[in-house]
């Protein structure tokens, strides 16, 4: 039974810095594409970043974070991390993890190639 699970939430001000990290159970996240999305109060949940499985690494941001967001793998560990820099008051959502096998290029961004979801964790950055 593969089970994820996000960590690193909380309460930052505007132009903080943030580290969310997944973990998982079940899953080694070296064969899988791991991604995070968020959901803000009110709207529909929506893609960050994605990291590719294996030693391709190809990473894809939505638009809103890249220069300010970065994903990364510990293969030692079994975690992909989110770092969030420079973070704005737009930020404030949810953020889940999720984990998918065989995920295609031009699928990372879609939240129905991934299989697998952790619980989420709450960002709320304040001004």
């Amino acid at each position: 039974q593969v089970q994820l699970q996000a960590s690193g939430g909380g309460l930052v001000q505007a132009g903080d810095s943030l580290k969310l990290s997944c973990g998982a159970s079940g899953l080694t996240f070296r064969t899988a594409t791991v991604a995070w999305f968020r959901q803000a109060p009110g709207k529909e949940r929506e893609f960050v970043a994605a990291i590719k499985s294996y030693n391709n690494n190809n990473r894809l941001y939505t638009d809103s974070v890249k220069g300010r967001f970065a994903i990364s793998r510990d293969n030692a560990k079994n975690t992909v991390n989110l770092e969030m820099n420079s973070l704005k008051l737009e930020d404030t959502a949810v953020y889940y993890c999720a984990a998918g096998r065989s995920v295609i290029d031009s699928s990372m961004n879609n939240n129905q190639a991934y299989a697998y979801w952790g619980q989420g964790t709450l960002v709320t950055v304040s001004s």
